[in-house]
């Protein structure tokens, strides 16, 4: 199937993909920022099916990671590349990653799903403080109880960058979206002990209650070329939460993945 995408740059190519039900142009806002005045990189923000302006059609994940391969292959060919990935993309660009481990140049990983199943997942709980009144009065009511779920910034401004960024996502197709969630959305070799020996940065959020980091911390085994980090203040949006923190930590596995050219 063809997957719609949005690119940018020139140089070594990197495919970075979204969270589930957002587009391809969050993750650009997300990774952009933390890109700027890197090396040279051709930058493909592809809209997962059913997601954007991509059709639905896969029955399953491992259709959705079959989709990105398609896309792979007409785009970039057998040339290696990065892959990036924040929750349910993380989860389809560690299943690529064990297709394809050797086309892969390096693996960022991050709020990334692990367990796909919600009730499978460790989460944690949050600190036992209170939140500063109005930290999500600026935020449109039908967001409000997913990004008090979602942030560990309990900021204001963060909160409303967020609910910007999730508002300006194109829909896509709901009912495709709510179908696989439904009937296909782990992957046949969720848990695998596959092992990726290239560059890999996994990132967290230590208050992030929808994908964890006690999972992704327990999957470092399959990594033995990793960083691990999470983030204090951060919960699900990571790139939006702590995005300073966020750069370095994409610059300094940009800096091991040794692909400048």
């Amino acid at each position: 199937m063809s997957l719609a995408s949005t690119t940018y740059g020139d140089g070594f190519p990197l495919v970075c993909l979204s969270w589930f039900g957002l587009d391809g142009d969050a993750m650009a806002a997300a990774m952009e920022p933390a890109l700027t005045d890197t090396i040279a990189l051709r930058r493909f923000y592809p809209d997962l099916p059913g997601h954007g302006r991509s059709p639905g059609g896969p029955e399953n994940s491992d259709e959705v990671v079959d989709a990105v391969l398609e896309f792979v292959d007409a785009r970039i060919g057998s040339e290696r590349f990065l892959l990036a990935g924040c929750s349910y993309g993380g989860y389809i660009a560690a299943a690529i990653t064990r297709r394809r481990p050797e086309q892969v140049a390096g693996l960022l990983l991050v709020c990334s799903g692990v367990k796909v199943g919600r009730k499978d997942r460790d989460l944690p709980e949050l600190p036992d403080r209170a939140d500063p009144d109005g930290w999500l009065s600026g935020v449109p009511a039908d967001l409000r109880d997913h990004l008090s779920l979602a942030l560990g910034n309990r900021d204001r401004e963060v909160a409303e960058r967020v609910a910007a960024v999730l508002a300006s996502s194109a829909t896509g197709d709901d009912a495709y979206q709510a179908r696989l969630r439904a009937t296909g959305y782990p992957v046949s070799d969720e848990g695998a002990d596959a092992i990726y020996s290239g560059p890999t940065s996994l990132v967290n959020g230590r208050q992030d209650r929808i994908g964890g980091y006690a999972d992704q911390f327990r999957a470092l085994s399959s990594y033995p070329y990793a960083t691990f980090s999470a983030l204090t203040d951060a919960g699900h949006y990571v790139p939006f939460e702590q995005a300073r923190v966020f750069r370095d930590l994409t610059r300094e596995w940009l800096a091991r993945c040794d692909v400048d050219r």
